[in-house]
């Protein structure tokens, strides 16, 4: 894999650098710029430099590619050619790193343009993690010297079998734009995008009783297309447009050695993984504007379908399990959506504005139903068969608001939402949720506003059907989260003021809510949360700022539950809080030389699990805990008009306490043999120096 990045880090750098090269030789004497950045010509910005990772961390490295150490590139740069009208320019960013972008684009406005984008982005989730189990492709299996037993102290060949193994993706990804204007008033697009995920996740195989966690080898890839034709005349515009999605799995199942002592021939196991399936749909989409009391009518009409119809694997990989022949050969899965919405908004008068708008979403699940004999992880099969479940729902949404200018410092606002939503085959059929809320804006002064928002919102359900519970062999006394009786109350204040003689500004927001679940026997029953946040900037001069940020915020809540059919045994409170806080300052042009900047933040995140129960003693859980600093600090030193020089360090602290991870090694739970995660610590430095050499014109 790294000798593929290397190797394309050295076309990209090719195929960047030949035009730059080219761009140097262009006499640019001539250049007469009448607009911004100029007429006929070249300008380019090339970045190049090196830099280095103190240490290996997974988690920094997710989403910037800095997950090992050692030395990188630094390549880069932007560029534009522009010649009778027609320009070509292209962008390039982190060309060696794993988070790498490069984009060329060619178009003459008004007429058409054409775009190529081609980006990288890392996922990293663990780099603590080691496995026994070798991967060919579809197939894990054990060492051939492997010694199964019982439970995890049993495997006497653990330690000389692990192997590390690095948890992440890494996603590829291919865009290409177009659109073109035959005329003023049409404009006609297509777009194309490949998405291609390829690395090691993880997932749990099981042998009913006990389990193994699995790297999961990742091979998949959507392809994305948007093709459309936009007209315009006068007031009224309409869009037709066509999306497609294919999805590719190159890994659609995984069998897998089970470590542990099982029945005759329950050695292996095998689950099927996401099927290949594609979704299209049809839209029509429009916006009209009547003069008459400023209104703006806005509508769209979607309809789509998905689709699924791989063939199916056998019930089980186990030759001694009696099962009997699959209802179908592949499922056959259809389902239809619908989508349709309409929003007028109007301005009668100067101080009032009003808006009304109303969508419908529709999903229709036409997946014929079949009985199915299952099999239980392979080890063996119920009696009873049952049938799968085509979940289909309607959902509708209502929202009316306005705004009243009531005085020339005060204005009003409120509004009412509703939300209807029916379902099939789950224990709340039909759900409605109502929405009232306000707002005053207070601005007294130029320099000082203030803001109040409250509002109350209740969702109502017509039954819950504990029959459909039991068949899904739920407590009958649970509710849901999502399908309960919910209460919620929720407020908002927002202040900001600036010295009418000093650039300085302050603003602060505080936010509350509170739901209760007053219905529910078992499950959730109260939640609150309450956040507030403080901004203070100063703009010391014209090239120099300074920002201090702090926020904190507070989530709680409460759930009881029970294992029997009986009423509450056991109850839970969780208390989460985070607080943040950091600063920063910016000075440009010291000496006309020096651009300086520095930013610097810490996070830190609690929570504390609290349980009791009639046959448990009132305990408290590990507490789980999170800390993070991070720094970075820039320093561009201009050479000359055409040459700048870049210093760069940025520094990241992170360390976790989580009692699921702390001491958990492969053998520590005696029924499921782990990968060995720890929580996250570390200490990474990143430090880089690099070089900017500006071609073509200076406007």
């Amino acid at each position: 894999m790294r000798r593929y990045i290397n190797s394309l880090n050295s076309v990209i750098a090719a195929a960047l650098l030949t035009p730059v090269a080219a761009l140097a030789q262009v006499d640019t004497s001539e250049w007469n710029c009448e607009y911004c950045p100029f007429e006929d010509g070249y300008r380019a910005e090339v970045d190049a430099g090196v830099g280095f990772v103190s240490e290996d961390a997974a988690r920094f490295g997710n989403g910037t590619g800095y997950d090992e150490k050692g030395a990188h590139a630094i390549l880069g740069g932007e560029g534009r050619y522009l010649k009778d009208g027609t320009e070509m320019s292209w962008y390039a960013e982190d060309l060696g790193l794993d988070s790498r972008v490069l984009a060329i684009t060619v178009g003459k406005p008004g007429t058409y343009d054409i775009g190529l984008t081609y980006r990288e982005l890392p996922y990293r989730l663990f780099g603590s993690t080691s496995t026994v189990y070798g991967s060919d492709g579809d197939t894990l299996s054990l060492p051939s010297d492997w010694v199964t037993a019982r439970s995890t102290s049993g495997f006497t060949a653990l330690d000389s079998s692990l192997a590390p193994v690095n948890i992440g993706k890494d996603r590829q990804s291919l865009e290409f734009n177009s659109s073109y204007l035959p005329t003023n008033n049409v404009r006609l697009y297509a777009d194309y995008r490949r998405q291609q995920r390829d690395g090691v996740s993880i997932m749990s195989g099981s042998s009913f009783t006990q389990s193994a966690l699995l790297p999961r080898p990742v091979d998949d890839y959507t392809d994305q297309v948007d093709l459309g034709v936009r007209f315009s005349a006068g007031s009224f515009n309409l869009a037709l447009a066509y999306y497609g999605s294919y999805y590719g799995n190159k890994v659609d199942s995984l069998t897998w050695d089970n470590p542990f002592t099982t029945e005759p021939d329950g050695g292996q196991g095998r689950t099927a993984l996401e099927p290949d399936n594609k979704f299209q749909q049809f839209s029509l989409s429009g916006i009209y504007r009547a003069t008459t009391f400023n209104t703006v009518v806005a509508f769209s009409a979607a309809a789509g379908r998905g689709e699924q119809d791989v063939n199916l694997l056998p019930y089980t990989i186990n030759p001694l399990l009696e099962t009997s022949p699959l209802p179908v050969a592949s499922l056959n899965g259809q389902v239809d959506t619908s989508n349709y919405a309409l929003t007028i908004t109007s301005r009668p008068q100067d101080r009032l504005n009003v808006k009304l708008s109303y969508r419908f979403d529709e999903r229709d699940n036409q997946t014929p139903v079949s009985m199915w004999s299952r099999n239980i992880t392979d080890t063996f099969s119920p009696e009873a068969a049952e049938a799968n479940v085509p979940y289909s729902f309607e959902r509708s949404r209502l929202n009316l608001s306005g705004s009243y200018r009531l005085f020339d410092t005060v204005t009003i606002s409120g509004g009412y939402d509703r939300t209807d939503l029916d379902r099939d085959f789950q224990e709340v059929a039909e759900q409605s949720e109502d929405t009232g809320w306000g707002k005053l804006r207070w601005r007294p002064t130029a320099n000082l506003e203030a803001t109040f928002k409250g509002g109350a919102s209740t969702r109502e359900i017509d039954d819950y059907d504990t029959d459909v519970a039991l068949f899904f062999g739920q407590n009958p006394l649970m509710r849901k989260y999502n399908l309960a009786y919910r209460y919620r109350e929720f407020g908002e204040l927002s202040l900001s003021a600036s010295l009418p003689e000093r650039p300085i500004s302050i603003s602060m927001t505080y936010l509350y809510a509170d739901d209760s679940y007053t219905e529910s026997d078992l499950g959730i029953i109260e939640s609150n949360e309450d956040r507030f946040s403080v901004d203070f900037s100063w703009a010391v001069s014209e090239n120099s700022s300074i920002y201090l940020t702090a926020g904190s915020e507070s989530i709680d809540a409460i759930q009881i539950g029970s294992e029997t059919t009986t009423g509450p045994i056991w109850e839970a409170s969780h208390d989460d809080d985070f607080t943040h806080y950091g600063g920063g300052f910016r000075v440009a042009g010291m000496n006309d030389k020096f651009d300086l900047t520095l930013d610097y933040t810490r996070s830190e995140g609690e929570t504390e699990i609290l349980f009791a129960g009639q046959s448990v003693a009132t305990s408290t859980l590990p507490e789980l805990m999170s800390e993070m600093d991070s720094l970075r600090l820039s320093l561009n030193y201009k050479m000359s008009e055409r040459f700048d020089t870049n210093i760069a360090i940025r520094y990241e602290r992170f360390e976790t306490a989580d009692w699921a991870l702390n001491d958990v090694q492969p053998d520590t739970i005696p029924a499921i043999l782990t990968m060995g995660a720890s929580p996250y610590d570390y200490d990474v430095w990143v430090i880089g120096i690099g070089f900017r050499y500006r071609i073509g014109s200076e406007e």
